[in-house]
């Protein structure tokens, strides 16, 4: 399933792969841009778990650290798990032991245009998000700054209606199938205990997670 997204500048509707494209021609972003007197580099990056997706952009002397913080507060955070980043052939971890680095690493250091890197949330039921350097400009952005994301994917429950709940067993067994609308959650079998709401994130039915 696809999804489609809302860009911040110019409030255009556009696909998750078209996001990208439109967000480095869009004429009110680029009017929003030219104000922006600071020095420095900003990347434009976009994170991935079909259907759902992000783009932000992140000032280049900004941390891994301040991504992955950026990433629990927006799609993933529910129990403190421990994540990591890999990049080429080395991991960044938030919890660095033996041969792992540390995420206290400046972007410009280790990210450049076109890179593709994988972010890894709770090493137990994990969630992977696949991590694109888009494109760079001049100027600052700050160390976090949604510029699009995807809405609510359209999923729907097994009967047509739109789901309110995810079983957190089911996801595991049947995927997409395991959310349910609300009066279907009420008769579901594995319990009022495995449920969890159906959210806009890609953590959406697992461990703790409710949004």
């Amino acid at each position: 399933m696809k999804s489609d997204g809302k860009c911040n500048y110019c409030n255009g509707i556009f696909s998750g792969s078209a996001m990208g494209k439109h967000l480095q021609g869009c004429a009110e972003r680029k009017k929003k841009i030219g104000q922006d007197k600071g020095n420095g580099k900003a990347y434009l990056i976009k994170a991935s778990c079909e259907p759902f997706w992000v783009y932000c952009e992140v000032d280049s002397d900004s941390t891994l650290k301040d991504i992955d913080s950026s990433l629990r507060e927006l799609w993933l955070e529910c129990c403190g798990h421990m994540s990591g980043f890999k990049i080429l052939t080395d991991f960044y971890s938030s919890h660095p032991e033996e041969d792992d680095k540390s995420m206290n690493i400046r972007l410009d250091k280790v990210l450049s245009i076109g890179l593709k890197f994988i972010h890894e949330y709770d090493f137990g039921t994990t969630t992977t998000l696949l991590l694109t350097v888009v494109s760079d400009r001049n100027g600052k952005a700050g160390k976090s700054n949604v510029i699009a994301r995807n809405n609510l994917p359209d999923f729907k429950c097994k009967c047509g209606k739109q789901p309110k709940e995810v079983c957190s067993q089911c996801v595991f067994e049947i995927g997409e199938e395991a959310v349910l609308c609300s009066q279907c959650a009420k008769k579901h079998e594995c319990g009022e205990d495995m449920l969890l709401p159906f959210v806009n994130s890609p953590r959406a039915g697992m461990c703790g997670y409710t949004g």
